[in-house]
């Protein structure tokens, strides 16, 4: 059960991430969505959503694994 709320927890945000690289791509092809009214806006906003995404998923995996003892030394807790 504690498996399948981890994989509930981690993929929000990964599908944040994803739809921020979404907005990112459109925005170099010139593809403005509705709710965003400038094209400099949406890559704005996709870009925050991929680095609080990428950040929450990569955090996640580094709290695993200290819990685990599984990382270098310069990565573990002092």
């Amino acid at each position: 059960m504690q498996r399948i709320i981890a994989l509930v927890i981690l993929l929000i945000p990964g599908f944040l991430a994803a739809l921020g690289i979404k907005w990112m791509r459109d925005t170099l092809f010139g593809i403005l969505h509705p709710p965003i009214p400038a094209l400099w806006l949406q890559f704005l906003s996709g870009f925050v959503l991929f680095a609080l995404g990428l950040g929450f998923v990569g955090g996640f995996i580094l709290h695993r694994d200290r819990k685990r003892n599984k990382v270098q030394p310069r990565f573990q807790k002092k």
